[in-house]
């Protein structure tokens, strides 16, 4: 066959094939920009109760179980509530059976993780979300569940409600403190999705004004830094993060932040969120020789984005619930520090 015949008749081809992957191309950059809210919850949906980490017993979640009740909610307890392997809530087999069940029941509209403690990264990489992404769910929990928040949000691009837990709902409700009740009845907020949320916290002498919107993503620090390498790290790239943690040194706080300005994780942020950090007494008399907040902005001081401290979420009683995936309008000034949904 005449060689520059037989070019020419490759050429229609070759033009179809790369018409082709740049529509995929720019099909998939699309859908990568798009954040997906699974369906808000009405009366009498259910919520599943699993733990994907830390153990609880039965009578442990009945407080939960009672005033998500109360709310117009249906509450059924999966498998592993009441199990037990050292420290887990069942063997990893139990953990990730009872998550992918409910993962994949159709009649589930929400997930709530009993508790954190630790175990989510053991099961991670064995989840199929492919049921769960033509029947999406509200995934709920704070902590170890930053796991999951990340993986979700990073490879499928599902919203999710970072929040409260059962091991945080108060036994007696009428001797439960206020905070405990608002922040508890924004997880109700925002499963029902009836108004935008909202929240405000008080002026900090370290904090950066400014203002600034996009995709909220963010949870416990720990285990954000322990993601950087594998299919589940936090994706930050024009994003507000917001992170806390709790019963780690101030030098082990500043070698997470090192991870994440080494990993590129702050480089191309659109504002920073700190939110409750519980600090670990150190048994060296000497010291770190840095608090909290010089250690956040050294890292970030080559940057012009926004950064608030002391915000309402973390291993403490202020903490709300936020939905990981969605865009928010950051706004800090002398005033205060307002973190507002978009719709």
């Amino acid at each position: 066959m005449n060689r520059k015949l037989f070019l020419s008749s490759l050429l229609p081809a070759s033009a179809m094939l790369y018409a082709f992957k740049a529509k995929a191309s720019v099909s998939t950059f699309n859908e990568h920009l798009k954040h997906k809210r699974p369906p808000y919850l009405k009366q009498g949906d259910i919520i599943g109760i699993t733990c994907p980490a830390g153990y609880i017993t039965h009578e442990e979640i009945e407080p939960a179980i009672q005033q998500m009740e109360s709310w117009g909610f249906k509450v059924i307890k999966g498998n592993t509530v009441g199990a037990r392997d050292f420290t887990f809530g069942g063997t990893d087999e139990e953990r990730l059976a009872d998550l992918q069940s409910m993962l994949n029941d159709p009649s589930i509209k929400a997930i709530m993780c009993a508790r954190g403690g630790y175990g989510a990264v053991r099961i991670v990489d064995e989840l199929d979300f492919s049921v769960f992404k033509t029947s999406p769910k509200w995934l709920i929990g704070f902590s170890d569940i930053t796991i999951l928040h990340c993986h979700l949000n990073s490879n499928y691009r599902f919203a999710s409600i970072h929040s409260k837990m059962c091991n945080s709902f108060p036994s007696d409700w009428s001797k439960a403190e206020p905070i405990q009740i608002e922040t508890i009845k924004s997880i109700e907020k925002a499963l029902k999705g009836e108004e935008l949320m909202k929240y405000e916290a008080p002026y900090q002498l370290n904090n950066r004004v400014g203002n600034a919107e996009g995709e909220l993503i963010g949870g416990n620090l720990r285990c954000i830094e322990n993601l950087t390498g594998s299919v589940s790290a936090i994706k930050t790239d024009g994003k507000l993060l917001f992170v806390e943690d709790v019963g780690e040194y101030l030098y082990s706080i500043d070698r997470m932040f090192y991870n994440l300005k080494r990993a590129g994780k702050l480089d191309k942020l659109k504002g920073l969120i700190i939110g409750g950090f519980r600090i670990k007494k150190d048994d060296d008399n000497d010291g770190f020789g840095k608090t909290l907040e010089q250690i956040v902005m050294d890292k970030v001081k080559e940057f012009d984005y926004p950064v608030c401290f002391d915000f309402p979420v973390g291993h403490q009683k202020a903490n709300y619930a936020l939905k990981c995936g969605v865009k928010h309008q950051l706004s800090i000034t002398t005033q205060g520090t307002i973190l507002q949904e978009l719709p």
